[in-house]
């Protein structure tokens, strides 16, 4: 685990404000972090915070959830069954381009004498706002101060405000407005796109042939629109820009529009003092195959109803949004500002990333940067959907229609591996498995148990027990169908139902026998699909029978499942008193993580994974995320004493782990544990503590960040809907406030150290249990609830892999503990290929 102080932000530069993130120092080397901290999106549309003249930028882009390209995969040995078609983000057309020339010369930021800086994006307004005072060689002071805002209102339209004042001196302006094809154009000045090279598997691919083929192009005025189609994927897009400028001063303007790029320029003769605003008003238009000439079209209305809109009125509408937004959504933490910054600028990206999904899924990115290729992995189900279901239903249940649209995909799968029901693709944009590796992607069947997992949260949260009855039951009954064929009984007659051949979320263990995290989250699956079938055929059978007619379900199948869940093998080593991860897993000998040098980690980029397999090594949580997601199935002995021994092994590699790690060392008392894993979490992306923020926002870390709050130190659970609180605040927190949307009912949670307080803000009634005893919250009678104490508090760390060192198997053998030795790096390996 990467520990940190409380505070690793350099605060001259990003100065704390619990309701923005401002920024008042331009560092040109750290562009590819600060343009993933800025960047603004909405679901749909997303724009990297790249400065807004488009030079000396790390990686310029703008991204449409779902817009991709496909392309062979290409395995160097093939096999039945591998992925076959490759999916990739594309960067569609940079249209938030304005150039500033001031007497000829132009304005570059990293090359300028800037006088002023300050850049703000502000949690409240939803709108990034930049100001910089700039002195031109000649010496004129020039200010220049833009707005950039991604509409959560009209998910298809950004609004850009470009104002420029010669404070001083008369002086010859000229604006250069463009739209530019970067992701067949790349960088004209060669200057950015500065991606780091080498060996990472958590970057995107990229294409070597043209991508986007032009098919459109229109110039009327000020107003641009350019259409494209991909090469081989067929989608479509079209984006359009039009232009207004005020000013008092005398002014010319001329257009250029080509394949590839569209130029609107202002020529302006600007006096000192006398401000020019330009308007720059975007909209982009995608489609799975629509004719580019009419997403054309789309665009037209789109920025004709903008034009008849005055442009403040936007703004006004982004921060109505917002302000709705945070009264479901804000988790408060008094007295704590630099945590509260952090905290609301995580929540704000799972904003960005998921509010206008409509229809679609969210990335791992969102739509913030192009790391992972833009697919959509488990990470929406259980990192992100807590939150989308707890404060925004509506979006949570776009996001498992959209996985109910892959259905038949998923099926076509399971059948291609010789399974019954439907296999989810472990990493897809268009529905199809597009992970190459099949070990650490298609053999982690757990995804299917983790898209129910959601599902079942979804309704439980909402109370919409008619979205089964409307078809997503099929979700059930087809991964329901999967588990049952996937595993079997064994012939020397233990009674035991067995999981074969997969690989759970710890991808340092991969094609293993009885995962634990697989099997327990699989039973779950099987009870629940047993119980909303025969609920749903005691109290819906009409809707019952059409679910018989769509998937042919006979009703052994459902006698099957009950069986097949009540006799899961779930491991459990008596010796050590813990659940091994499968059933392998305790005959490695351990790998020794209090000798591994930083320059080593994370493993996977200097070790070959059969070399990492082959030890008691984890890249992220697996037991320890079974301990939280299905909780009441374990005790309290149980979870303390798989926590300590699996948390000596977790490598921390993987940022969907610290979240976890927080939340259960909360519950078993490990305070000051959870409050680092929970700060290690948080500021991910702020501090860059990866290394690879400059690939986008790690969109499920952020997620939990809200699961931290919420489950970790406000002690909520919601096992089969039912919900409960046992608070765990770290000992210097007073105060902690989050809410909840409970069936209708938004609920407002307020933990101190003494007590806990239930308040309906909206709605009519809830029902909590503190300690295992009911409350009953009705609007307009909070209730405090005294707490005996916030848990147990154990002051000793747990052990490290030095600790385990020397235990005895019951078998009287040794564990041992020791690292590869001969490792060559990468980089190395390559210039010697290359030498020779």
């Amino acid at each position: 685990m990467t520990t940190i102080t409380e505070d690793p932000l350099d605060r001259n530069r990003f100065p704390v404000d619990e309701w923005a993130l401002v920024e008042t120092e331009f560092a040109p080397d750290d562009q590819g972090v600060a343009e993933t901290m800025f960047n603004v999106g909405n679901g749909y549309l997303g724009l990297r915070g790249n400065m807004d003249e488009g030079r000396g930028g790390h990686s310029y882009g703008t991204f449409i959830n779902g817009f991709h390209e496909t392309w062979p995969i290409r395995h160097a040995e093939e096999a039945f069954g591998f992925a076959r078609v490759g999916q990739t983000i594309v960067n569609v057309p940079d249209a938030k381009v304005v150039r500033l020339y001031v007497d000829d010369e132009p304005f570059v930021l990293a090359e300028s004498d800037i006088l002023k800086y300050t850049r703000r994006l502000d949690f409240h307004d939803g709108v990034l706002v930049r100001e910089i005072e700039w002195r031109t060689p000649s010496g004129k002071r020039v200010l220049v101060t833009s707005r950039r805002l991604v509409s959560f209102t009209d998910r298809h339209l950004v609004v850009i405000d470009y104002e420029v004042t010669v404070l001083d001196a008369d002086a010859s302006l000229l604006l250069s407005s463009q739209i530019l094809n970067r992701q067949d154009l790349g960088d004209e000045y060669h200057t950015g796109m500065r991606a780091s090279a080498g060996f990472d598997p958590r970057k995107a691919e990229s294409f070597a042939d043209r991508v986007l083929q032009p098919e459109w192009k229109r110039n009327v005025d000020t107003r641009y629109v350019l259409g494209y189609q991909t090469t081989n994927s067929g989608m479509t897009v079209a984006v359009g820009a039009e232009h207004a400028l005020e000013t008092e001063n005398e002014w010319s303007q001329s257009s250029q529009i080509d394949d590839d790029i569209a130029k609107h320029v202002y020529r302006i003769k600007a006096k000192a003092g006398r401000p020019v605003r330009m308007t720059k008003t975007i909209v982009y238009h995608s489609s799975r195959g629509v004719p580019p000439r009419e997403l054309a079209d789309r665009c037209d209305r789109t920025l004709d109803r903008a034009r008849e809109t005055p442009v403040d009125e936007f703004f006004t509408d982004q921060r109505d949004w917002l302000t709705d937004f945070w009264i479901r959504s804000d988790v408060e933490l008094p007295g704590h500002p630099i945590l509260q910054q952090a905290i609301r600028w995580n929540i704000f990206q799972l904003a960005q990333a998921t509010a206008r999904t409509d229809g679609q899924g969210v990335a791992a990115k969102g739509v913030s940067g192009s790391g992972y290729g833009g697919h959509y992995f488990w990470d929406t189900e259980i990192y992100v959907m807590p939150f989308l279901s707890y404060t925004a239903p509506n979006v949570a249940r776009n996001v498992i229609r959209f996985r109910q649209g892959m259905l038949d995909a998923a099926r076509d799968r399971a059948t291609e591996l010789n399974q019954r029901g439907a296999l989810f693709p472990w990493r897809t944009i268009n529905g199809l498995e597009s992970s190459a590796y099949y070990a650490a992607g298609t053999a982690q069947y757990h995804i299917d148990a983790d898209i129910v997992h959601a599902l079942m949260q979804y309704v439980a949260a909402t109370g919409d027990d008619d979205f089964f009855a409307r078809g997503a039951i099929d979700i059930l009954v087809e991964t329901a169908r999967l588990w049952s064929d996937l595993g079997f009984w064994r012939s020397n007659g233990d009674e035991k139902f067995h999981i074969d051949g997969v690989t759970g979320p710890d991808e340092y263990t991969t094609v293993v026998d009885d995962n634990l995290y697989t099997n327990v989250m699989a039973r779950a699956n099987l009870w629940s699909a047993v119980r909303i079938c025969e609920e749903l055929m005691a109290n819906d059978p009409v809707a019952y029978e059409r679910m018989v007619r769509r998937v042919g379900l006979e009703e052994h199948e459902i006698r099957g499942w009950r069986a097949a869940a009540d006799a899961m093998e779930i491991p459990f080593d008596p010796h050590r008193g813990i659940h091994p991860q499968d059933a392998q897993f305790l005959d490695k000998e351990l790998w020794d993580l209090d000798s591994t040098p930083a320059s080593k980690r994370p493993l996977l980029l200097h070790y070959h994974p059969l070399v990492i397999y082959r030890f008691q090594v984890l890249k992220q949580a697996d037991v320890v995320l079974a301990l939280f997601l299905q909780g009441d199935e374990f005790t309290p002995a149980e979870k303390r004493r798989n926590f300590e021994y699996y948390d000596a092994l977790t490598t921390g590699d993987s940022t969907l782990s610290a979240v976890v790690q927080s939340i259960i060392a909360a519950e078993v008392g490990h305070h000051k544990l959870a409050h680092s894993y929970f700060l290690s979490a948080l500021f991910v992306d702020l501090a860059d503590l990866h290394h690879n923020t400059s690939d986008g926002v790690h969109v499920a870390s952020a997620g939990g960040i809200w699961s931290a709050m919420a489950f970790g130190f406000g002690g909520m659970r919601d096992h089969s809907g039912r919900l409960t609180f046992n608070p765990r605040l770290p000992a210097d927190w007073e105060h902690l406030t989050f809410r909840m949307t409970v069936r209708g009912s938004r609920l407002r949670v307020d933990v101190r150290q003494a007590d806990i307080t239930f308040t309906i803000e909206e709605g009519t009634e809830v029902t909590v249990h503190v300690h295992h005893e009911r409350v009953d919250v009705v609007n307009g009678s909070p209730v405090t609830v005294a707490l005996p104490n916030q848990g147990p508090r154990i002051e000793t760390p747990p052990p490290t892999t030095s600790d385990l060192r020397g235990m005895l198997r019951p078998d009287g053998s040794i564990v041992t503990a020791s690292i590869p030795t001969i490792s060559v790096d990468r980089g190395e390996v390559e210039a010697e290929v290359s030498s020779s």
